[in-house]
């Protein structure tokens, strides 16, 4: 039985297959690894805006907790540091809970892109959303309220810029109102994804408006 000759191949016939998968490994290398990069800073992006969402849920939800707890004010024997609580204090104190919270240790927040702080009455079954006050951001300067129930003089960085809830309003008897705080805030990219979106298609790709809300009953007052 005769066999067939043993065929091996030249140098040069195997440099070549080799450089040519070499080449192809370089380029199915180059188109894998921006993809991948992508996948990675997505998945860096989505935890820093998972961060900011929980910070402005944590702060909407304080802001209730103040605004049910202080109702509309009539808590004239509870003394707030110096100073007694009224009608007055009310909604400054609702956006100082609010603030304590966005400039917290922790916090990434970046309190310039807070659109608004709204201040709001929610029916007493939850099905209409009445009359609000708007806060908006200006940093802290003696135009802006002082925080109540503080010995120094600390100015918000918000002030009222549409009011129209009185807290003498607000009812908190045997039907009570509910108070809803609700933050509207635009999210800049913090990642190099960011500036990605950015070179494609502008600054409107590298930002995202958030919106959180917490709504409360009023708490009866003595």
């Amino acid at each position: 039985m005769r066999r067939a000759p043993l065929q091996v191949e030249a140098p040069a016939v195997i440099d070549a297959r080799s450089r040519r998968e070499g080449g192809q490994g370089l380029v199915e290398l180059a188109l894998l690894v921006p993809v991948f990069l992508l996948i990675l800073l997505g998945m860096l992006e989505f935890g820093f805006a998972f961060n900011h969402n929980l910070t402005l849920e944590a702060a909407t939800r304080e802001g209730a907790r103040a605004g049910a707890a202080m109702a509309d004010g009539s808590q004239k024997d509870t003394t707030c540091g110096s100073s007694t609580l009224t009608a007055a204090n009310v909604d400054p104190l609702i956006i100082a809970a609010v603030q304590r919270v966005l400039e917290s240790p922790g916090s990434m927040i970046d309190r310039a892109q807070i659109q608004n702080i709204t201040i709001y009455r929610v029916s007493t079954d939850g099905s209409t959303i009445g009359p609000s006050n708007v806060w908006t951001y200006r940093p802290a300067n003696a135009a802006n309220p002082a925080v109540p129930c503080l010995a120094t003089t600390q100015h918000l960085d918000f002030y009222e810029s549409s009011h129209a809830w009185d807290v003498t309003g607000r009812d908190n008897g045997v039907t009570p109102d509910s108070v809803g705080v609700s933050i509207t805030y635009t999210y800049q990219f913090r990642s190099a994804l960011g500036g990605i979106l950015r070179f494609f298609g502008g600054s409107s790709w590298s930002q995202i408006t958030m919106t959180d809300k917490s709504v409360m009953a009023l708490e009866p007052t003595s």
